[in-house]
């Protein structure tokens, strides 16, 4: 059992970099995307401040984000990582089944990384990330590395503004295109 106050509520600044950049993007009608919030069982209860002191989660959440990006449906986890690579751990199977459905059914599911020790952000699609999972399962390395990492999904770094993933979003679904079109995919 997961409680409030354990490692699940990790990457909460990255988090909320991506909710300031989803507010954009929907003043500037270029997507909808909304966090999917965890719901929790509240277990201590202070009245007297009206706060909670321990909850726990009450089912395991599908993935951090959902929504529309100029009618294309996308989901996507968002990690943070001090490390130079990102621990496979940090990813549950749940997450990834979920994100398997979602492509079946036409959707783009993804990982948005953020590498704290370059500072540097990365789009994982879900193709690749599917590749370490895979390779994890086998017993061989259990994480993503920051030199893994493709540079054409780099995300841009805005200095803290935001961060524009669409780019690097749209930056894939043109080359997932070319690759169809050739008969790659």
């Amino acid at each position: 059992m997961a409680y409030w106050n354990s490692r699940g509520l990790r990457g909460n600044t990255l988090e909320e970099l991506i909710n300031l950049t989803n507010e954009n993007y929907l003043k500037h009608n270029l997507a909808i995307i909304q966090k999917i919030p965890t719901s929790i069982k509240p277990v201590k209860f202070d009245k007297e401040k009206g706060i909670i002191k321990l909850a726990y989660f009450e089912q395991k959440s599908t993935v951090d984000y959902m929504g529309s990006v100029q009618g294309i449906p996308v989901c996507f986890e968002a990690k943070e990582t001090t490390k130079k690579n990102l621990p496979i751990s940090n990813i549950h199977a749940h997450q990834i089944e979920f994100m398997e459905q979602f492509t079946r059914q036409k959707g783009v599911a993804f990982l948005i990384v953020y590498f704290n020790t370059v500072d540097e952000y990365f789009f994982i699609p879900f193709e690749d990330l599917k590749i370490y999972w895979e390779r994890a399962q086998r017993g061989e390395r259990k994480s993503i590395s920051y030199q893994e990492c493709n540079p054409l999904f780099k995300i841009e770094n805005n200095k803290g503004l935001f961060i524009p993933y669409l780019t690097t979003l749209n930056r894939y679904l043109m080359m997932k295109k070319q690759q169809e079109g050739e008969g790659i995919i």
